[in-house]
């Protein structure tokens, strides 16, 4: 029968004593607290709590909460549970400290349990408490519960709390619910930077960079340049999602004069926002300043590079976080095997997916599963890459990456087979369903199959499912220009149409012919083809760039689909003819367009 805290002690009292010489005898509770501040492990803590035992102060509430309070410390949650169950009349601390413990020690359930169970008691809780329960139900992302205890926030009139708000400004960011957030935010009479760092994470979470953006600036105008370093990192990956790098720029400014450029976190975010901005280089020099990289560092630079189509790069950036003896995570892996995929090194690859497991103990899931299909179909590999994909047990969402994996290689190797078959999975589980029929559409369109072409696009008609439009946008000095396929309405339009017509010029006399019409949605006369393709949303973007943008400046453009063959080969020869450094984000890598070249080596 497993003893209680208290015979435990008792049982073990008389040894403990002997072996330590253990004479205290506590007569005043003042004594006890000094005791306590004074224990440095756990058999001096558990001592002490024997003597207080022998002391009879042990049904004090104050004595007991102060030793749930090192328990706690010495991360014993479950010795301070087994106390807190014993206390004759635990309190608000009591309950609170216990949540705390339990919040710390990544049980938030436990915590949540432990606030019902007081919710039945007589016991009301405090502000700390609300804070501590809000916390519990950001990590598990529990929305409904985090609106029920909000409700009860209200009842104790906690409304204007600065710690209870700013903790319900993190929990509704972290369920995803931005605008509860917001209002919450704007009701807030008074604000610290901890409420606004919380209100800038939210945005930045949640695929809102251009509103943390605005708070960030908003938060400078009002209170000048005192950020935390969790603000700035929340901002510069704003920055990132975007493709900001002026902006990302700017604030590492920021970072510098406010003193946190050697900061753990400051640093990763700094690299990763270079890497996504297509600036590998500075992304490196970042990187080299960091006297001890931990694995998040490292990971950013090595999916960065994979990114960037310098493969070998990441495997040996790779190589040497091992030498170091930091242990890998299944994101690093992620990066190890996308370099591989994009730099056509398909043994490696396959070796890299077997020692995830055998060597570093990762299970690979779908993500690393899809970058080895996407390998083995790169490289020809149709059928390998169509049994593995049949053979992972997986659940729809992540069904959806490795089959619209394999459906994008399917369509670059003309394998309309392949193509049919993944398209109908997708479009059945109702995943990706307008990518599965423009995929599948653009591989009849390659085989010249338009009967089928006309037929899908009857189906997307009738079935209510619209392609997402072309996207790209350039960032020049603090402003962002977003063009889309096809739209002639922007700023110094003429300018651009008229440069785009002596481009194309001279891309024919260099010997382009758009042959890569054929992914063209429709079936047209070649020359409406052409006029079709020369509007995707990129191509619009780089002319409107080389008109902004001085000579000797790298173009960065960001788009929110894969750039198309006829696209890149455009790219190609305008980096040629206008002597200029372009750098493209597509949803699936960098290209960075030099003398006629891609980083890339036409291999994406």
């Amino acid at each position: 029968m497993k003893r209680s805290l208290k015979q435990s002690l008792l049982f073990a009292l008389p040894s403990l004593c002997l072996s330590r010489q253990n004479k205290l005898y506590f007569h005043t509770k003042t004594d006890i607290i000094e005791q306590l501040q004074k224990c440095d492990d756990f058999i001096s803590l558990t001592l002490t709590h024997a003597s207080v035992l022998k002391s009879g102060f042990l049904n004090d509430t104050f004595t007991a909460n102060h030793l749930i309070n090192c328990y706690i410390r010495f991360r014993e949650t479950l010795d301070a549970h087994h106390l807190f169950d014993e206390m004759v009349e635990p309190n608000v601390v009591s309950y609170t400290s216990l949540m705390a413990g339990y919040v710390n020690m990544a049980q938030p359930q436990i915590a949540l349990f432990l606030f019902q169970k007081m919710n039945g008691s007589l016991v009301s809780p405090n502000d700390f408490t609300f804070a501590t329960v809000i916390n519990a139900c950001s990590i598990l992302a529990d929305l409904r519960t985090g609106k029920k205890v909000h409700a009860r926030v209200e009842v104790f009139g906690l409304r204007d709390n600065l710690v209870v708000c700013s903790s319900l400004v993190d929990m509704y960011g972290k369920c995803n619910d931005v605008d509860g957030a917001r209002r919450v935010f704007d009701s807030m009479g008074y604000r610290n930077v901890v409420s606004w760092t919380s209100m800038i994470v939210a945005y930045a979470q949640n695929a809102q960079g251009n509103e943390a953006l605005k708070i960030f600036k908003e938060f400078n105008y009002l209170f000048g340049d005192h950020p935390n370093h969790f603000m700035l990192a929340s901002v510069i990956n704003a920055c990132a999602s975007l493709g900001r790098l002026v902006t990302g720029k700017v604030t590492h400014g920021a970072v510098i004069r406010c003193g946190y450029n050697s900061n753990d976190v400051v640093a990763s975010a700094l690299v990763d926002m270079y890497t996504k901005c297509g600036d590998v280089a500075y992304s490196d020099k970042v990187f080299q300043r960091i006297s001890n990289p931990s694995v998040i560092p490292y990971t950013s630079m090595i999916v960065g590079a994979a990114k960037y189509g310098l493969g070998r790069l990441s495997l040996e950036l790779f190589e040497e976080m091992i030498a170091r003896r930091i242990k890998p995570n299944d994101v690093t892996f992620v990066g190890v095997l996308h370099a591989c995929s994009h730099s056509g090194l398909v043994d490696e690859g396959l070796k890299h997916l077997n020692s995830m497991y055998e060597i570093y103990g990762i299970r690979p899931d779908a993500k690393h599963h899809s970058c080895v299909v996407d390998m083995l179909g790169r490289s020809g590999r149709l059928d390998e890459a169509y049994q593995l994909a049949k053979s992972i047990q997986v659940d729809a969402n992540a069904g959806a990456l490795l089959w619209g994996t394999l459906l994008s290689t399917s369509r670059l190797h003309g394998r309309v087979d392949i193509a049919v078959e993944v398209s109908k999975k997708l479009i059945e589980s109702n995943q990706q369903v307008a990518g599965a029929y423009v995929t599948l559409s653009n591989t009849y369109a390659l085989a010249g199959d338009w009967e089928n072409v006309h037929s899908l696009r009857s189906e997307m008609k009738r079935t209510g499912v619209y392609k997402e439009p072309g996207c790209s946008w350039v960032e020049i000095k603090d402003k962002t220009y977003v063009f889309y396929a096809g739209d002639k309405s922007f700023e110094r339009g003429s300018e651009v149409l008229s440069l785009m017509r002596k481009l194309e010029q001279e891309m024919k006399k260099r010997g382009y012919v758009g042959q890569n019409t054929g992914l063209v949605f429709v079936d047209v006369e070649e020359e409406a083809k052409e006029e079709i393709l020369s509007m995707h949303s990129e191509r619009l973007a780089l002319a409107f760039g080389l008109i902004s943008i001085p000579k000797g400046t790298t173009i960065r453009i960001m788009k929110n689909l894969r750039m198309c063959k006829d696209c890149h080969e455009a790219f190609k020869l305008t980096s040629e003819i206008a002597e200029r450094d372009f750098v493209v984000r597509d949803v699936n890598r960098f290209h960075h367009f030099r003398n006629g070249s891609c980083t890339c080596g036409d291999f994406w």
